[in-house]
C-alpha cells in the first residue's frame, strides 16, 4: 500500500515574518522616505545603540555587510600585512576572505567534532609551533557560542586578539554573556536568512574598545572624520538608514524567535529518538555545549547517506541544505595558502555529512513532524 504523500516544508520562509510585521516595518520604511535621510539617517544611530545594549557592550558601529564587518574588525584592531591569524575551514567563505582583505595571513585549524567550532587545543598545538599569532577569529556556527572559556585563557598565554565570527549567533550567550562582547571585536551579519535579518545586505561590528570603536567609524566612511577629510585609506560600507529602521524593528523580536527556534530544536530532537533514529550509524543530533546558549540560526544533523536523503527531501519538497560541502582550505581560490585534502579530517568528514533542515520561529509543529516522517521512510 502506498505512503500517504508527504506535505511540502521550506527550509526558510520568510514571508511568514513578513506578514507579522509589515504594519511596523512598512511604517518605519515610511518614515525613512519622508526625511529623506538614506545614508547614516537618525535610525542607525538608534539601532546601533539598541544593538549595542542587546550585546551588552559600549559601541555598535552598522556597516554594509557581515564580511565588512570582519574586515572593519580586523583593520580596526590594527592586524594586517605580516600578521597572521588563525581561524576555521569549516565556514562561510567570508571568514577567511576577511583576513585576506586585510593584507593578513589566514592558518586554519581544525574544529571541534560536537560543536562544528574551532577547536582550543588545535589553536593552542597551531599557536605553539607557529609563535606568532596576532588574531584567533573562532566562528559561532550555526548560533552557538566557540568556546570562549578556553580562547580566553590562551589569547594573553600568546598574546593576540579575539575576533568573533558571530555572523550566525546573534543573542546567543556564552556562560552567560551575550555574543558580541566575548572578544576584542565582533561581527555580524544582517544578510536576510540570519537569525536577525535586514531587507537586503547588512552588518556590524561590536566592541568594548572605544580606539577600536573610532577607528571603525572612520574606516566604513572613506577613513574620514571629517567630510573630506581623509585620515587614512578605508572603504565605503555604510549601513543604509532604511536597512537600520527594519533591523530596528525586527530586534525587538529576535530575543523571541530565538526562543521558539530553541523549542523547534526540542521537538526535533525528541521526535527523532522517539522514532529511533539516533542509533549508531544513523543520525547524530545537534550538540549543545552546557555553557551555551544555542540560537539555532541552523537545526544541523549528520546524516549516513546524506546526499541520497537530501536527493529524497527534494523530491518530496522538503527543504535542507548543506552548510558547507567543500571546506575552505579545498577552495580553489585559495590554493595559494598551501594546504590540501587531509589536513582536516574533522572539517572533511564533516563537510560529507552534515545536513541543515528547516528551522526559523514560523516554522510550524507539524511541518517538523513532516520533516521527521521524511526522514524516517528514507533510512526505514
Amino acid at each position: 500500500m502506498p505512503l500517504d504523500p508527504l506535505q511540502p516544508v521550506p527550509l526558510l520562509d520568510l514571508s511568514r515574518e513578513f506578514t507579522l510585521i509589515r504594519d511596523e516595518v512598512m511604517a518605519a520604511i515610511e518614515s525613512v522616505c519622508a526625511s529623506q535621510r538614506f545614508v547614516l539617517g537618525p535610525e542607525v544611530a538608534q539601532f546601533e545603540y539598541s544593538a549595542a545594549a542587546a550585546c551588552e557592550v559600549p559601541y555598535a558601529i552598522g556597516c554594509a555587510s557581515g564580511t565588512d564587518a570582519l574586515w572593519l574588525a580586523l583593520v580596526a584592531l590594527n592586524i594586517g600585512p605580516g600578521d597572521f591569524v588563525i581561524t576555521t575551514p569549516f565556514s562561510f567563505f567570508a571568514t577567511v576572505s576577511s583576513i585576506l582583505r586585510a593584507g593578513a595571513t589566514p592558518l586554519l585549524a581544525d574544529i571541534d567534532e560536537r560543536t562544528f567550532n574551532l577547536s582550543p587545543l588545535a589553536v593552542a598545538e597551531l599557536a605553539e609551533e607557529h609563535g606568532d599569532i596576532s588574531g584567533v577569529m573562532p566562528v559561532h556556527l550555526y548560533g552557538q557560542c566557540a568556546d570562549f572559556d578556553a580562547f580566553s585563557t590562551l589569547a594573553p598565554q600568546y598574546g593576540f586578539k579575539l575576533i568573533e565570527d558571530a555572523a550566525q549567533a546573534f543573542g546567543a550567550r556564552f556562560n552567560g554573556i551575550p555574543a558580541g562582547a566575548l572578544g576584542d571585536a565582533a561581527a555580524f551579519s544582517f544578510y536576510p536568512t540570519k537569525n536577525l535579518s535586514a531587507f537586503g545586505d547588512a552588518g556590524l561590528l561590536t566592541t568594548r574598545d572605544e580606539a577600536v570603536d573610532d577607528r571603525a567609524r572612520i574606516l566604513r566612511a572613506h577613513g574620514m572624520r571629517e567630510r573630506y577629510f581623509h585620515e587614512e585609506i578605508g572603504w565605503n560600507s555604510r549601513l543604509d538608514t532604511l536597512q537600520a529602521a527594519v533591523l530596528e524593528v525586527k530586534l525587538r523580536r529576535v530575543n523571541a524567535g530565538n526562543q521558539r527556534r530553541r523549542e523547534l530544536a526540542a521537538l526535533y530532537d525528541q521526535l527523532f529518538t522517539n522514532e529511533g533514529l539516533t542509533g549508531d550509524g544513523e543520525l547524530v543530533l545537534p550538540y549543545t555545549d552546557p555553557r551555551a546558549e544555542h540560537v539555532f540560526h541552523q537545526y544541523v544533523v549528520r546524516a549516513p547517506r546524506r546526499d541520497e536523503l537530501r536527493k529524497y527531501l527534494m523530491d518530496n519538497k522538503i527543504g535542507s541544505e548543506i552548510f558547507y560541502p567543500l571546506p575552505l582550505h579545498m577552495q580553489q581560490s585559495l590554493k595559494h595558502l598551501g594546504y590540501k585534502e587531509g589536513d582536516f579530517p574533522v572539517s572533511e568528514k564533516a563537510a560529507k555529512e552534515v545536513l541543515a533542515l528547516p528551522m526559523f520561529p514560523e516554522l510550524r509543529e507539524d511541518e517538523v513532524e513532516t520533516v521527521v516522517e521524511a526522514i524516517r521512510r528514507f533510512y526505514r
